[in-house]
This record gives C-alpha cells, sequence and structure tokens, in this order.
C-alpha cells in the first residue's frame, strides 16, 4: 500500500515538492527559484517551460531524497500562484510566450476602460472581485491585444489560457482542467454557479474554448505521466486557499494568515458567499468532492516576504533573508521609521493601482536596523488593516490567528503581529501549511483519509503569540501607519 502523498507547490519565487505521511509530517522536500522577469517597470513575468523544468527538478530531488519512488504516493495534488496567466498551444503543448505574474500592473488603463461608468466594482456581484490588475481575465484580455496572431488564434480555438495550476496539470496528466478555487480568481467565474460566465467572458474578451474545465478541489482529476506515473492527480487548490485547508480551518469563523511574497488572509464563511462592502474579496475557500462549496473572504497584501527580498537583493542591506529579524532587534523601536510596500500598488482594502512604496520619518538618528523593522512592521500593519475590514464585513471576532509561511519563524514579527492585532497568534507545528493542504485535499479524494476529522487531529501548535502591547501604544503606531499609507496614494 502507498503510505505517502506528494504535494507539488509552484509560487511566486520557487517551486517545490514535498511529501507528507499519514500523520501530516513532512518526509522529504525539495526546493528550487526560478527567475523573476521584469521587462519594463510594473511587469512581471515568469517563464512558463523554465517553471515546469523546476518542479520536475524537485519531484525528482524530493523523492531522491526520502528514497521513495512514485509507486509510493497514493496521490499528488497542485497548489499554485493564483491570478499568474500561461497561454499555450493546445496541440503541441507549448507556451506562447512567458506567464503574466499576478503582481504584474500592465492591466492598469485596460482595468479602467473596462470599469467604465459602473466603477470598480462592475463585476462584483458576479465574482466577489473588484476590477483590478491582480486577477486573470485582464491579463488574458491583455495578451490577446496586443498580439493580433494569438487573439486569432485564440477565436479558432487553437490556444488554450490557464492559471498556473492548469499549465501543471496539463504537463503531469494531459488534461486542461481546474478546480473552483483557482477559477474563482480569474473574474470569469460565478461564484454561485462554479463555473465560467458567459457573460463574464464576453465582457472581458476571452473565448470560453481557452478555458480549463472547472472541477472540485478534491477531486481526481487523472493519473499522471512521466516521473509521477500513475499517480492520481487528486487536489488542486490556489496557494492561500490550500494554506485554509492545511491549516484545518473548516468552521465558519476560523481564518489563518500565510506570510510568504504577500500576506494572504482568508476567513472561512461557510457555504454562502459573503459580500464584502470593505475592500475584501470574496472567494471560494475550497470544495471536498460533490459536498457544497466552502467561500472565504479574503484580504490580499501584495508585498511581505518580496519585501526582505528586496533589501537583500536590491539594497544590499542584508546578506540573506534570514538576517533580518537581528537586524530589526537590534533597535528598541522603529525610531519613526514606516515603510509602505507599495511596490505594485495597494492591494486589500485599499486597492489603490496608483500607489506606490514609500519610507517616511526619516532622520539622521535611523539606521538600517530601524528600516529592517520597518518592513517586518509593514507586514503586520497591513495584516490589521485586513482584520478590521473582517470584523466590519462578517461582525466575527477573532479568538486567534493562525499563521502559516516562510516569514512565520521571525518571532519578532509574530510577537508584533499579535499585539498589532489584539489577538494571540498561533503558529502550528507544520509551517508550511500550503503544500500540505493540497496533500490533504489529493488524500481525501482517494481515501488515504476518510474524512476532515482525522486532518483536524493531525493539527498541532509549536507556539502561541499573546499580546504584550498597551492599546494606548498600539494604536498611536497604527496611526502613524495610516498616516504613512496617505502619501503612497496618486503617485502614478
Amino acid at each position: 500500500m502507498s503510505n505517502y502523498l506528494g504535494a507539488l507547490d509552484q509560487g511566486t519565487t520557487s517551486s517545490r515538492f514535498m511529501i507528507f505521511d499519514r500523520a501530516g509530517r513532512q518526509v522529504a522536500a525539495h526546493q528550487l527559484e526560478h527567475r523573476q522577469i521584469y521587462p519594463q517597470p510594473g511587469w512581471v513575468e515568469h517563464d512558463p517551460g523554465e517553471l515546469w523544468e523546476r518542479c520536475s527538478q524537485v519531484i525528482e530531488g524530493a523523492l531522491l531524497g526520502a528514497g521513495l519512488t512514485a509507486a509510493d504516493l497514493a496521490a499528488v495534488g497542485i497548489t499554485n500562484q493564483r491570478e499568474t496567466v500561461v497561454l499555450w498551444d493546445r496541440s503541441t503543448g507549448m507556451a506562447l510566450g512567458n506567464a503574466v505574474v499576478w503582481q504584474d500592473t500592465r492591466t492598469s488603463e485596460l482595468c479602467k476602460e473596462l470599469a467604465g461608468e459602473a466603477g470598480l466594482d462592475r463585476f462584483r456581484a458576479e465574482t466577489g472581485l473588484p476590477l483590478a490588475t491582480y486577477f486573470s481575465a485582464p491579463k488574458i484580455r491583455w495578451l490577446l491585444d496586443h498580439d493580433p496572431q494569438l487573439a486569432r488564434r485564440a477565436a479558432s480555438g487553437e490556444l488554450v489560457a490557464g492559471t498556473v495550476d492548469s499549465w501543471l496539470a496539463w504537463n503531469l496528466i494531459g488534461e486542461h482542467v481546474t478546480d473552483v478555487t483557482n477559477a474563482s480568481r480569474t473574474m470569469l467565474m460565478n461564484l454561485s454557479e462554479l463555473d465560467w460566465s458567459p457573460r463574464l467572458a464576453a465582457a472581458f474578451g476571452v473565448p470560453l474554448e481557452m478555458l480549463a474545465a472547472v472541477k472540485p478541489s478534491s477531486h481526481f482529476y487523472g493519473e499522471c505521466r512521466g516521473l509521477l506515473a500513475g499517480v492520481p492527480l487528486a487536489g488542486i487548490l490556489g496557494d492561500q486557499q490550500a494554506a485554509l485547508f492545511g491549516q484545518t480551518c473548516f468552521q465558519p469563523g476560523m481564518a489563518k494568515n500565510t506570510y510568504g511574497t504577500g500576506c494572504f488572509m482568508l476567513l472561512n464563511t461557510g457555504t454562502s458567499p459573503m459580500a464584502s462592502k470593505n475592500g475584501l474579496l470574496t472567494t471560494v475557500g475550497y470544495q471536498i468532492g460533490t459536498t457544497p462549496a466552502v467561500y472565504a473572504l479574503e484580504g490580499s497584501v501584495a508585498n511581505a516576504g518580496s519585501v526582505v527580498q528586496w533589501l537583500r537583493d536590491n539594497l544590499g542591506l542584508i546578506p540573506s533573508s534570514a538576517e533580518i529579524e537581528n537586524l530589526a532587534t537590534s533597535v528598541d523601536d522603529n525610531g519613526d521609521v514606516y515603510l509602505v510596500p507599495a511596490f505594485s500598488g495597494l492591494f486589500a482594502p485599499h486597492w489603490r493601482s496608483d500607489a506606490r512604496g514609500v519610507i517616511v520619518g526619516l532622520t539622521r538618528f535611523a539606521n538600517r536596523g530601524h528600516l529592517a523593522r520597518a518592513a517586518l512592521e509593514a507586514a503586520a500593519f497591513q495584516t490589521r488593516e485586513i482584520l478590521e475590514a473582517m470584523k466590519a464585513d462578517s461582525g466575527i471576532d477573532l479568538a486567534e490567528l493562525r499563521v502559516d509561511g516562510g516569514m512565520v519563524v521571525n518571532d519578532f514579527l509574530m510577537q508584533f503581529q499579535a499585539d498589532m492585532l489584539g489577538v494571540p497568534v498561533v503558529r502550528p507545528s507544520v509551517k508550511e501549511t500550503t503544500a500540505l493542504g493540497a496533500a490533504y485535499a489529493a488524500g481525501l479524494a482517494v481515501g488515504f483519509w476518510n474524512g476532515t476529522d482525522e486532518l483536524v487531529a493531525n493539527w498541532g501548535v509549536e507556539q502561541r503569540f499573546t499580546p504584550l502591547m498597551s492599546l494606548e501604544v498600539r494604536n498611536a503606531l497604527y496611526r502613524r501607519w495610516q498616516q504613512a499609507v496617505k502619501r503612497t496614494l496618486d503617485w502614478v
């Protein structure tokens, strides 16, 4: 009997393959970075061929590292960077140019044009999303508008378009499929019907024939070929929904925040979509087989861990990302320095594509420690903005916030986050719950586990951070952050 599950986690900066056992413990992992391509200011691209090459390498590396073969895997799941768009040839399977990444802002003018007099919420009732450069449909439309040959071939059915999960599934099983969570991020899916909307496709000028078949998140998609020959592909979840699943937030009112390239907080709102009036996204949380889909409110922050990378790679402030905590704690406070990382505009709850990053409060007293501290504090301030919007929309007071992602190893950030929110921040035993969620979804689909109760039993706490800061200090810092945010607006 196959005793393990695999998860292919294709993220914004790297790809990895992780292997888990029945208790949800990590058995093996292999990870490789890929190039970030910046052709123009505001443009962000990836090479789809390189993404698939890295995925193949990490699958092979993890299996070798664990001394396992594909036959040892009961199933495999995919989790992926969402909203990023790939176009490829239906007959050859070859990508037609670079992927346009979720952070890319080239569609800013197109979004304004599509909004027209109806405004940025033109499609929100059907999609749960505002018109923004973040989402997939404007990216597909832009690619077709700027290459007449692509537009012609798309109209004739020769091309297909998909988010990264579809690109990986095509290479793994040879089928054009996606799941409800990724489809809900395109602006082309009707949230209630869980399928592509002909009206939305027409409004965006995207031929329906280009799009993948929409399936549940935990579902048998097909058998893999190549390195994973014979292994069922049985789970697909967008990365943030996968983290919600991996954190076992299966009850309405439970929330998680992932600290990766960006920061993404999701609140389980149950089996009915909850409209947001405070700048949040209504999205599909997950769907297990034929059971009703579970929805979530989401707050999306574009830049969190990427700010640390920026300090490392662009400014040379630290030799490695791991050094950021020591540098940040070398000073007693932020020295009244605030960094608002609106590198590609502000996402939730502001949705301002005209914003750009600022550093404010600089004096001759400020040093590199203050800048490092401001970078970490920015993630916590942005998370507080989202939590306040979630409370306004849902009326829910969180009992705790479950956290995951690469940045949660930073004890200073986790404590500051608890202080900013005024609620406990809980770091689980398995911190990389994104991959775990994809493995869980795949395992449920093939009967590796009998139900979600077994997954809840696997979840464990490594450390709980309780608020220590006074209400007066917490609110004073937050007011200064809000002043700093105002300085970012109307730059473009």
